[in-house]
Order: C-alpha cells, then sequence, then structure tokens
C-alpha cells in the first residue's frame, strides 16, 4: 500500500494543483510507471484540526521533514517511519468537536510522558471533510522505527490525562486502526 500527502490551502487551490497534473509530462510518465501496479485507488480530503495551531505542532503545510529537531545524521533517526492513527467515529454532527477537545485535553500529557523517544513527534491530527464521515487521524513520525514508536507507546500509558482521554474517545469510536509507512524517495526531507 501507498499512501499519498498532498497539503491545499483550500479546495481551489487543489482544484487548480489537479487540473494541471494532466499537463504535466513527469505526472504523465509517473501514471504510466504506476497504473500496471495499482489494483485500488481512493482519494479523500481532509482538513487539519485547529489543535494543530495551538499546540505548534508541525502540520503538512511544510516541506520540511518534521524530525522533531532531529536530523537524519542523528543516532535516533535512522530508520523514520510514519503511523497513521485512524480512528472512525460514530456519525453525529458533534461527534468530532467532541473527540478534539477530548484530545486535546489529553495531548500534553501523552507529548511529555516520561520516556518518550527523542525522535518521537506528533505531525497532524486531521479529520475527514470529503470520503467517509467522522474519520481522524493522527500522523505520528518515529525517527527510530518501530522500536521508538514502541517506546513511546510505553511511555503514553503513564500519562494519566492521556489516559482519561482515550477512554473518552473509545465511547465515541466505532473502530481504530494504526499503520505503518515508510517514506520512499526523498522523503527523509520532504512530505510526499
Amino acid at each position: 500500500m501507498f499512501t499519498h500527502w498532498y497539503a491545499y490551502p483550500d479546495h481551489a487551490a487543489r482544484d487548480a494543483a489537479r487540473g494541471g497534473m494532466p499537463a504535466d509530462p513527469r505526472w504523465v510518465e509517473y501514471l504510466k510507471t504506476i497504473r500496471p501496479c495499482v489494483d485500488t485507488q481512493s482519494s479523500t480530503i481532509f482538513v487539519e484540526a485547529p489543535l494543530v495551531e495551538t499546540f505548534g505542532l508541525h502540520g503538512l503545510k511544510s516541506e520540511a521533514c518534521p524530525s522533531g529537531g532531529h536530523g537524519v545524521d542523528d543516532d535516533d533517526d535512522d530508520d523514520p517511519i510514519y503511523e497513521l492513527r485512524r480512528y472512525q467515529l460514530k456519525l453525529g454532527y458533534d461527534t468530532v468537536p467532541t473527540f478534539m477537545s477530548h484530545f486535546a485535553a489529553g495531548l500534553p500529557s501523552k507529548l511529555a510522558a516520561p520516556g518518550t523517544h527523542p525522535s518521537t513527534s506528533l505531525c497532524s491530527v486531521l479529520h475527514s471533510d470529503i470520503g467517509s464521515l467522522n474519520e481522524v487521524f493522527e500522523i505520528w513520525r518515529h525517527g527510530a522505527g518501530t522500536a521508538g514508536m514502541m517506546q513511546s507507546r510505553e511511555a503514553a500509558r503513564s500519562a494519566d490525562e492521556w489516559k482519561a482521554c482515550i477512554g473518552a474517545i473509545a465511547e465515541l469510536a466505532v473502530s481504530f486502526r494504526s499503520t505503518v509507512h515508510r517514506p520512499v524517495g526523498n522523503g527523509l526531507s520532504k512530505w510526499l
């Protein structure tokens, strides 16, 4: 499975960029190369949660790698992965805002949990705008790969406010899924 993330300031910018792709010879060549390998493809439009700015998270607007201050030459940043944590929430107009309220209340304790691997950083929190309704994604970067991810997960289990947050979120969730993705090509220095 490949996941591509593209950031646009609004729908008009997305439409303009997507409209120009067929005229770009690099895009045409890319499609020729990958189409034989594609079985299924889907697209969803997400909106970054306001808490990305509130908490000073990296977000998807920057093309720089969200390494949490750790460069690719650092000892704890030699096997970067992105962990996508997907929540499918119950239907309802207030479900996503309620989720975000709980998440924001517990997040500081998770980010500050003693023992969190230094290469772990929360990049963004997004919710669906077009596609499957009431989906929320957390995007975490772990510079030390799955070992760093597991260390940070273990540390979060000691954060009382985070545990309370997860308990409240569990009441809103229909399902939860976590996947690990490796950056390809220039993924160490730039978002795809």
